[in-house]
């Protein structure tokens, strides 16, 4: 599509505003139902699917039914002081009272069943076990089954040994705990503010009703249009539930900047930056990572409804406030905008500002600018894995399960054990052994349990002492590969230890490769629309942006008081993929003309939305909506223009062959 073929659309739908309203209406409502009831289309893992780790814990699910990428509940007890935990009668009692609590098709090894002490804790009177429950995959409904289990299985213990400090914890009734929470009041406060700092940052923005709404219901319409599409890709490939928290977001910035664009230039910029944006994200959707493909495909979702937005509903929209009408003595030509007459001129777009005119100050850009270069630096520093144990919730019953672990000198590394699958025929006891050695396990037993035996297959617990999104854990994943890869037949390491480690191989080791290729594919897009200059500086400092929102993400997190020792691996890529499009296009309109606020208004707005709906305890939750709030404010803090305002460099925009 060319940049004329464009104005021509938006004529065209603004001569027929009727029937684009109704249809536009229809998306919004039709479409909403729609999404919302394929949203079971969407993989729910949060999982790295591909990788040695992921193959192998499929095949544990298939065959054993639960464990495997779904990280055991830990059942922790403490007796008396004069007890004897290595009796086996103590320990026999333990264990029974786990398995009768943990119900039917569970698996549960403690050091009744292996003898080993590594399930014992170093004050002599606190021991505990590994608890799969009998239902539990790694989508969302089998992890709400495992965090029922931990109610069930903490009441029924209690009741078993009334004489015993008993408690359950785990990585999932940690994140419970946190959810359970919910925010405070202080946290309900902020929340109210936000939203209402959002309506107010609009009126102030835009001086009209209109300029409130029509925002929103762009970002309404584009958020369920390109969800539809992406459950609709779904039905044949698999695609991530992280989607959901990509496009909503990156729909309201976008319409935040196209509302503010002048309606001269509004179409032939939307086509520019949607252009390069859709060219970039089909590439990522190219890649043959899960992840990667699933932001590829809720980007260009995104970028093409929002684009079909801006040529068809923006047009319409502006034309309930501002009546179009010839100017007397004149004949349209294409591409030529019709003049308005009101009673009263509101800011709904593209309107100067106060103290217009005034040159722009070069000093903050270049601090922006200075920061997102920082950023990217620290970004090489990013560890991606769950948050560990200690940063997932402050307080509870699963907290206090942890420790009571920590305190009797259990490492915490007991809540991501690995799980080795040894095929028929093969030697469990010895597989352990050699696990055992591995430096970094605390443990590693061959249960002989019946629930532990399939079909001649065995299942090998490994302990390691440190959480996996630790440099020391990762190291020790590494190592127990190392070691089992020798044996014939081969012995495949599965268990909740290793999806960090297959998203590090699996998703960011492509991304050398995939994040050159998208930006190539943007830039050449880009450049046929407009001017090699305008594509080189909007590409860059949208891959500058993508690359700071990981840093920053680093440094608030990793280095921060929160000290989670990691970043959920999923969110750098989610942030990272929405700094690059909302940076993308304010580069892009600032370029065509847009005004100077518009940036600046668009990241309060999106930054406002963010923190609205996810303030809360849930660290995961947390990590996402302040890498999109840092990412906007950064973006809006280097943005400034280095050109005079009252001289905008504006792109020269071509109309032979073009690039969608």
């Amino acid at each position: 599509m060319s940049t004329e073929q464009a104005v021509r659309i938006r004529d065209f739908a603004l001569r027929h505003r009727t029937s684009f309203g109704v249809v536009w209406l229809l998306v919004l409502l039709l479409g909403g139902a729609a999404a919302v009831l394929g949203l079971g289309r969407l993989d729910q893992s949060f999982t790295a699917s591909g990788g040695p780790g992921h193959r192998a814990n499929q095949a544990i699910q298939e065959r054993y039914g639960n464990g495997a990428a779904v990280a055991p509940l830990v059942a922790v007890a403490s007796w008396p002081a004069a007890t004897d935990v290595r009796a086996p009668d103590t320990a026999g009692r333990f264990a029974d009272a786990v398995r009768r609590a943990a119900g039917p098709g569970a698996r549960t090894v403690s050091y009744a069943g292996t003898g080993d002490e590594g399930f014992l804790g170093a004050d002599g009177r606190t021991v505990y076990a590994l608890v799969y429950p009998g239902a539990g995959k790694p989508d969302l409904a089998g992890l709400t089954a495992v965090e029922e289990a931990a109610g069930t299985l903490r009441t029924g213990l209690r009741s078993a040994l009334p004489e015993a400090r008993v408690e359950v914890t785990g990585v999932l009734p940690l994140q419970h705990d946190s959810a359970v929470a919910g925010p405070g009041a202080v946290a309900l406060a902020v929340k109210a503010a936000c939203v209402l700092g959002l309506l107010g940052l609009l009126v102030l923005a835009f001086r009209s009703p209109l300029g409130v709404l029509a925002p929103l219901l762009l970002a309404g319409v584009t958020s369920v249009g390109a969800l539809v599409l992406v459950e609709a890709v779904a039905g044949f490939t698999e695609i991530s539930f992280i989607v959901v928290y990509l496009v909503p977001v990156t729909a309201l910035v976008l319409a935040v900047h196209r509302w503010a664009q002048p309606p001269e230039t509004a179409a032939r910029s939307a086509v520019a930056a949607g252009a390069a944006g859709a060219a970039a994200c089909a590439v990522l959707a190219l890649f043959p990572a899960a992840f990667l493909r699933s932001v590829g495909v809720a980007g260009l979702a995104v970028w093409a409804v929002g684009t079909a937005a801006a040529l068809t509903l923006t047009p319409v929209l502006r034309s309930v406030a501002t009546r179009p009408t010839r100017a007397a003595g004149t004949r349209r030509t294409t591409g030529t905008p019709w003049t308005t007459r009101t009673a009263r001129t509101p800011r709904t777009a593209g309107t100067a500002p106060v103290g217009a005119g005034r040159r722009s100050r070069p000093i903050p850009a270049a601090v922006g600018l200075t920061l997102l270069v920082l950023l990217t630096g620290a970004a090489t520093q990013l560890r991606v894995g769950n948050p560990e144990a200690h940063a997932l919730v402050a307080s509870g019953p699963a907290r206090d399960g942890l420790d009571r672990l920590t305190t009797a000198g259990v490492p915490s590394g007991v809540l991501n054990p690995l799980e080795v699958l040894v095929p028929a025929g093969a030697d469990a006891e010895a597989v352990a052994a050699r696990a055992a050695r591995v430096p970094g396990v605390l443990l590693a037993a061959a249960p002989a349990a019946a629930e532990w035996r399939r079909d001649g297959s065995a299942v090998v617990v490994v302990v390691p002492q440190e959480e996996p999104m630790t440099a020391a854990g990762a190291a020790t994943v590494t190592a127990l590969r190392s070691a089992l890869s020798g044996g014939t037949p081969s012995a495949p390491v599965g268990g909740s230890g290793v999806v960090d480690r297959d998203l590090v191989d699996g998703v960011y080791g492509l991304l050398p490769y995939a994040v050159p290729a998208a930006a190539l594919a943007a830039l050449l897009a880009l450049a046929a629309l407009t001017t090699a200059g305008t594509a080189t500086r909007a590409v860059f400092r949208a891959l500058l942006a993508a690359v700071a929102a990981a840093g920053a993400l680093t440094v608030l997190w990793q280095g921060g008081p929160p000290d989670t020792g990691a970043v959920t691996g999923w969110v750098p890529l989610v942030v990272g993929a929405f700094a690059f499009c909302v940076s993308l296009d304010r580069s892009v309109a600032s370029a065509a003309g847009g005004p100077s606020w518009a940036g600046p208004v668009a990241a309060g707005a999106g930054a406002l939305a963010v923190l609205a709906a996810g303030i809360g305890p849930q660290v995961e939750l947390a990590l996402l909506v302040s890498g999109f709030a840092m990412a906007v404010l950064l973006d809006a803090l280097a943005g400034g223009r280095l050109t005079p305002s009252m001289t905008p460099a504006r792109p020269t925009y071509r109309s032979s062959f073009q690039l969608v």
